[in-house]
């Protein structure tokens, strides 16, 4: 079996484009046993199973991430996962990359040893040790270090996250203070974004006091890649372990940091990461009571509705979250109804982003029905409100939902006297229902 390479052609050899030169129907045979039998590219770092068969590390890594444990070529099943460098067949691959150079082929690069379970262990002892020595400088280099295993290859980065260096560089995180060690506290941060989810012991650190108030203060920095890193970190921590909002709450300056990354420019994931930080602190009563004034004092009602015109599933269904759990209140309830966006765009959102965007838009719309003085409901019912409800009651919503939206419905029939813009079928339709 020969494949065959024409030079005029675009190419892809050893992962890059290679050098073409202007040249009549020359053609370069690439020999078989130089290409990977998953991908079919040159290999550029050949490693070989427990069955005998060749592949290019980062293919068959990824066939073997993928969950599956036989070997692609003979489909036998493998009885270990090593990978064995096939130092012979990459020295002829670069023999041959030499030969042909003058056809615009480019030697592939001699690949680095991946890293063992041992490494990690080692560079977690260090660690450590340089942290409870208060030695930022050593800390700094093997974050450094570490860096750079990352970016070499996805088998490391695994082996990163499943040895319990999460843990370590939490820890590290705690020990340092945001005033004199920066540029540590901003590296460590940066990794710990791709190792999400943490354990128990690794968000307990990540989520002290101090941990806490370093990322606050961090939120502050002019650096939207590090504003990122903290806020993810904030919702990984909120998300799973909502008793972490206790420690935030009273931390100075939380809602004025939030409130600021929702409004910089051009930072979709970031605002769709700051509403939902927001919505968990605002979902637990301690954080309702103390920071709910404030978010209504700095405009979350406003940027909410205004995220919900033109919002993806993801942001639209925060927004309504952080909505729904404000409304909460009677200030926060009667800023949301006030709003001339809020029931115009609330019933627009039914049926239209996802089962959970309903369910906050028909938890909204109820308590303007139960705690106002009915004209929410009215202007509801202008704007389809009323097909809508009963639309949703014949689809597959939760049983909250379909209370609410009951009981909405029946509140409809007091209010016949306003329902100018139905027409009687529908009206007839209500009366025999309800």
């Amino acid at each position: 079996m020969a494949f065959f390479w024409k030079r005029p052609r675009a190419s892809r050899l050893a992962g890059k484009k290679l050098l073409s030169k202007q040249s009549s129907g020359i053609e370069l045979t690439i020999p078989t046993h130089f290409r990977c039998p998953i991908s079919l590219d040159l290999m550029k770092d050949p490693v070989t199973l427990s069955t005998g068969i060749t592949y290019d590390r980062e293919s068959i890594e990824k066939w073997i991430r993928d969950g599956n444990q036989t070997c692609p070529v003979t489909n036998q099943v493998l009885t270990n996962f090593d990978q064995i460098p096939n130092h012979m067949i990459r020295r002829m691959i670069q023999d041959w990359c030499v030969e042909n150079r003058a056809h615009g082929v480019e030697r592939i690069p001699t690949p680095r040893t991946p890293i063992t379970s041992y490494d990690i262990m080692e560079i977690c002892s260090k660690m450590m040790a340089a942290a409870s020595k208060g030695d930022a400088k050593r800390c700094l280099d093997l974050v450094e270090k570490i860096n750079v295993w990352a970016k070499e290859s996805e088998q490391n980065k695994s082996l990163i996250k499943d040895n319990g260096l999460g843990y370590v560089l939490a820890a590290s995180f705690e020990a340092f203070s945001f005033e004199e060690h920066e540029d540590l506290l901003k590296e460590i941060l940066l990794l710990l974004t791709w190792m999400f989810p943490l354990g128990v012991e690794g968000r307990s650190k990540l989520g002290s006091t101090q941990s806490l108030r370093c990322m606050t203060w961090l939120l502050s920095v002019d650096d939207l890649l590090l504003k990122k890193s903290c806020v993810l970190a904030l919702k990984e921590l909120l998300s799973t372990d909502q008793t972490h909002v206790n420690t935030l709450v009273d931390i100075d300056g939380v809602p004025e940091a939030l409130i600021n990354l929702i409004n910089a420019p051009d930072s979709h994931s970031v605002k769709k990461s700051s509403f939902s930080v927001i919505y968990h602190i605002l979902s637990t009563q301690t954080g309702h009571n103390k920071l709910s004034p404030r978010f209504l004092e700095l405009g979350v009602v406003e940027l909410s509705l205004e995220a919900l015109v033109e919002a993806d599933k993801g942001l639209s269904e925060m927004a309504l979250g952080v909505l729904d759990r404000i409304s909460d209140s009677k200030e926060g309830r009667e800023k949301v109804q006030k709003h001339a966006l809020s029931v115009p765009l609330l019933v627009k959102k039914i049926l239209r982003v996802s089962s959970l965007a309903t369910d906050f838009c028909v938890s909204l719309l109820w308590k303007f029905s139960k705690n106002g003085d009915g004209s929410a409901l009215v202007e509801a019912l202008h704007v389809g409100a009323f097909q809508k409800l009963l639309l949703m009651l014949q689809v597959n919503c939760c049983e909250e939902t379909k209370v609410k939206a009951t009981e909405m419905l029946k509140l409809m029939n007091q209010y016949k006297n306003k329902l100018e813009c139905f027409d009687s079928g529908h009206y007839k339709y209500l009366r025999k229902s309800y």
